[in-house]
């Protein structure tokens, strides 16, 4: 049976090529966005599969209303495509609280949100899956990606909690972890960026590299997004898929990071027992 996607983010980027993967699929799309006329041209080309919807995730009051009008429409949500989002730059020091939580309500509290509205109806049929879009930057981060790496790492420890939860309804958990794809992420307007003194000059570097990294970008979307659907049609769904070869590799260095950390410290982490 074809499938029912509810994909946020959906007029660009991984939200755009993941709804197009979907249609090629031959499944039905509802592609959530704050501006879904962004959509006119995949609901004109699909009709039958793609259905645009008016959503702005940081507007957590709406998001169940909204998953309740497309269940009744639909009969069901079978994938949750949580990949509403945008990059910010900026030291630790110098970002904002408020920047801060505008952060967090678009990549942790919006998804959060959505997870809570789903999930009784995937419970029920024992069936379903949530695709949470994170970054490499989930895993590890560098200089001025402080603020953003931190609303990753929350989405992440969330999710491997919500799959440990899930498993007994046959309910999915995806985390996406791509590296550097041609999206619009870097785009000017699109990518946030605190106040900067120059103190950091590591900093300065990151944003240097995200206001000219704009479409010169390894890694292809529309491949990415086809390993997506074949990792969730695996019999053996990942955890966690990093994507493109920079995002594997920044990835397994980390890994070999914390390693080396632990085990330079392991006897003494160990020993610190009461006294028998």
């Amino acid at each position: 049976m074809n499938k029912v996607w509810l994909v946020t983010g959906a007029s660009s980027g991984f939200g755009r090529v993941i709804t197009q993967a979907a249609v090629a699929a031959g499944d039905v799309v509802v592609g959530a966005a704050r501006r879904p006329e962004a959509l006119d041209d995949l609901v004109a080309a699909h009709p039958d599969q793609v259905e645009a919807l008016r959503l702005d995730v940081t507007d957590t009051a709406a998001i169940e209303s909204a998953v309740r009008d497309v269940v009744a429409r639909h009969g069901r949500i079978d994938v949750l495509v949580n990949n509403a989002g945008r990059t910010h730059v900026g030291a630790v020091e110098e970002t904002t609280e408020e920047e801060l939580r505008e952060l967090f309500d678009l990549h942790f509290f919006g998804p959060a949100a959505l997870v809570r509205a789903v999930l009784p109806h995937m419970r029920e049929r024992r069936s379903g899956a949530i695709v949470q879009m994170s970054s490499m930057g989930g895993q590890m981060s560098v200089a001025g990606f402080g603020a953003y790496s931190a609303t990753k790492f929350a989405l992440e420890g969330m999710s491997e909690a919500l799959a440990d939860e899930l498993r007994e309804f046959g309910v999915k958990v995806l985390i996406v972890e791509p590296g550097a794809f041609r999206t619009s992420l870097f785009a000017t307007g699109r990518a946030g960026a605190s106040v900067d003194s120059g103190l950091y000059a590591k900093v300065g570097e990151t944003r240097a590299a995200v206001a000219g990294g704009d479409g010169s970008q390894p890694g292809d979307p529309a491949k990415a997004a086809a390993v997506i659907l074949a990792a969730l049609e695996a019999e053996r769904t990942p955890l966690r898929l990093p994507l493109g070869d920079d995002g594997v590799s920044a990835v397994l260095a980390h890994l070999d990071q914390v390693r080396e950390d632990v085990l330079a410290w392991e006897k003494q982490s160990r020993a610190t027992a009461f006294d028998a």
